[in-house]
């Protein structure tokens, strides 16, 4: 059983995750609406990417007898100046998500969870590939500049992503 300062927690990350996942959607809608498509793609991949991190801590609290409460999540930004400030906004996002889970394993640790402490590491992991993948991106953009052929084979790239 999940006590019930975890189960809180767990519940704003699963928010935290959704609003992610809807944030990197609008990413990917202004990236297709660039003519970008392989960026989009990217992002959408991304989008898919923290569906399933909610999911994932959804499926764990009820595993743990406990409730899942979801809350309202906000309405993303839509607009961006650039593909560069878009993917800058994405890794600062992940930055933001390390933190939380970060926050969440102290808490565990507190709280003596030792179960959810170990669940918790695969997020660890997986913040650190999240914010170094991006902060590729968002280097080889900056490298790029504003030259179009650059900025055509990175989208082409992106577009090789996998899901």
């Amino acid at each position: 059983m999940l006590k019930p300062a975890i189960q809180e927690a767990l519940n704003k990350q699963i928010k935290a995750e959704l609003e992610s996942a809807y944030i990197y959607l609008s990413m990917s809608t202004y990236l297709e609406a660039q003519n970008l498509s392989g960026m989009a793609h990217w992002m959408r991949q991304q989008w898919q990417e923290e569906i399933g991190h909610a999911m994932k801590m959804y499926k764990y609290i009820f595993e743990r007898a406990g409730d899942v409460k979801l809350s309202e999540i906000a309405g993303p930004k839509t607009e961006w100046k650039s593909p560069l400030e878009a993917f800058e906004d994405a890794y600062a996002h992940e930055q933001k998500i390390t933190g939380l889970i970060s926050d969440l394993v102290d808490l565990s640790i507190k709280e003596g969870d030792h179960a959810t402490t170990s669940f918790l590491r695969w997020f660890v992991d997986e913040q650190v590939e999240e914010e170094a993948q991006t902060l590729e991106i968002v280097d080889t953009l900056k490298l790029v500049g504003e030259a179009p052929m650059g900025v055509f084979m990175l989208d082409k790239q992106l577009a090789q992503r996998g899901g």
